[in-house]
């Protein structure tokens, strides 16, 4: 499973991009959860909060796109396998004291492989539909700390972000 080329699962001993194969590897409860957050000046928060975005329900299209990207994830990275998931939940937090909207997303399935990659989608995907639906009032949007905050199930076991 684990091949050649430094100890990353996606190569070959020639160095050569393969998908692994998780065939015998059991199946397992596996949860995965990423954050993000995007930054905005405190007048683009005012106008998510209060409905008045021209584009519709910023938040509400937000949600929507990360639980769609989530589910689309092998068609954006090439390597990942197809994953039938159990959940997507994607929760957006308008934060003043940032100010902009924290981002995160749980994923959960039970399978030979993680779903780490998808709760990472759902954010950034989420984050750039913010970005997208409040553009034309503020350009200077930043998208920031898109991380992975824990994964469970799976051989590696548990991990916690710091």
């Amino acid at each position: 499973m684990t091949a050649g080329t430094g100890g990353l699962t996606h190569f070959d001993a020639e160095g050569r991009a393969v998908m692994v194969d998780v065939a015998a590897k059991p199946e397992t409860e596996r949860r995965a959860t990423a954050a993000g957050q995007v930054m905005m000046a405190p007048a683009t928060l005012a106008v998510i909060r209060e409905g008045r975005a021209k584009k519709g329900d910023v938040l509400g299209v937000a949600r929507l796109a990360g639980i769609m990207a989530a589910k689309r994830t092998p068609d954006l990275i090439p390597l990942c396998h197809p994953l039938a998931l159990a959940s997507v939940a994607v929760e957006l937090e308008p934060d003043e004291a940032l100010p902009g909207v924290k981002i995160t997303a749980t994923v959960g399935l039970t399978g030979r492989t993680g779903v780490e990659m998808e709760a990472l989608t759902a954010v950034s995907v989420a984050a750039l539909t913010i970005y997208d639906m409040c553009k034309a009032i503020d350009r200077g949007m930043r998208i920031e700390a898109i991380r992975l905050v824990s994964k469970e199930g799976g051989q590696s076991g548990a991990y916690r972000a710091a």
